[in-house]
């Protein structure tokens, strides 16, 4: 993937500050535009939808249907900051949230183990992810296009086709079930793990490291970043990533089956493109990543409560994909026909 600039379209405290206000948020606009519009669209299916969108029922709903996919958009993030992209979070979901259940109903182990193992296996394919790109010398899109298919081919294998039924302990189904102050527990895993990546990546070396290995890896090798092993562990964060969302799949589902997990690779990777334009535009960061998700959760919720039909959700992923990146495209054309 070619490097991606750091500040692309994000205005510089000495460009805002001769501006008058309203040029301002003018030149903010790019930079929080998405932002805006999540509020307006808010505020929008709020006052039209005002007995069923501005309500507790819509809220959890949301929280809870978006959370898994929030948790795949930060696992695509993570290799994206590297320059790097990673397929494996719509295909490894497939077969984590299946051995989640199968490795308790079919093998009889406690929950906590069938957890760490479906935890363990999902490393281990970010590090193979890594080794295919970093060692093997092959481009992380085909590298992780083909580990992903393998990963569902062996999803289908060990399903035979059919779905992987059985009692699980309670205590399990309470990993996904549970609310706290009346809000849905995944939405908290979302925001402690959000919060963790976000001071990573913007307050420790590791970030920088990443960052500058993104924007352009032979100068970051240069300066003594040792790239390899900052590629492959972005790599096995997201493998670790993929697998606890697929953990949790299992437990709000409570059935395994490979026809469900592949309809998350395109939101996933949509949130996580969506998080380059904005807040930090010309920079993949954390909180874009959310916002991203939000814009695509808010949106598809208020649309289908007008009575939407089926296709209205992947025909606002990809229209919002394509609005999104052509205006941030559009801004940085401007900043730069400007500095020179």
């Amino acid at each position: 993937m070619p490097g991606i600039e750091s500040n692309a379209v994000e205005p510089t405290k000495d460009e805002l500050a001769g501006l008058t206000p309203f040029k301002r948020m003018l030149r903010l606009a790019p930079t929080y535009g998405l932002v805006i519009l999540m509020v307006g669209l808010i505020f929008f299916f709020s006052i039209l939808l005002p007995n069923t969108f501005p309500t507790m029922l819509n809220l959890r709903s949301i929280l809870s249907d978006k959370a898994i996919i929030a948790l795949l958009s930060l696992a695509a993030m993570i290799p994206m900051v590297a320059g790097r992209i990673d397929l494996t979070v719509g295909y490894g979901i497939v077969l984590w949230h299946i051995l989640a259940i199968s490795l308790q109903t079919m093998f009889g182990l406690p929950w906590p183990v069938a957890v760490v193992i479906v935890l363990a296996l999902g490393v281990l394919t970010g590090a193979l992810n890594g080794l295919l790109v970093e060692v093997a010398r092959i481009d992380s899109f085909i590298a992780t296009l083909g580990t992903g298919t393998i990963l569902y081919a062996l999803a289908l294998w060990h399903t035979g086709g059919r779905q992987m039924v059985g009692t699980l302990p309670d205590a399990f189904y309470a990993l996904n079930g549970t609310f706290v102050f009346g809000l849905p527990i995944t939405a908290f895993y979302v925001l402690a793990i959000t919060v963790t990546l976000w001071i990573i990546l913007e307050y420790t070396p590791i970030g920088r490291y990443l960052y500058a290995i993104g924007a352009n890896q032979r100068a970051a090798e240069l300066n003594g970043i040792p790239t390899r092993k900052f590629v492959i562990g972005a790599f096995v964060t997201s493998g670790a990533l993929t697998a606890l969302a697929g953990v949790l799949l299992a437990s709000k589902l409570r059935i395994g089956q490979a026809s469900v997990g592949l309809e998350f690779l395109l939101p996933a990777l949509v949130g996580a493109f969506l998080g380059s334009t904005t807040i930090k535009p010309g920079r993949v960061n954390v909180w874009g990543t959310i916002v991203g998700v939000m814009i695509l959760a808010v949106g598809i919720s208020g649309i289908q409560q007008f009575g939407g039909s089926f296709w209205v959700e992947p025909l606002f992923n990809g229209t919002t994909l394509l609005a999104a990146i052509g205006i941030a495209g559009y801004a940085q054309r401007k900043k730069g026909a400007k500095s020179k």
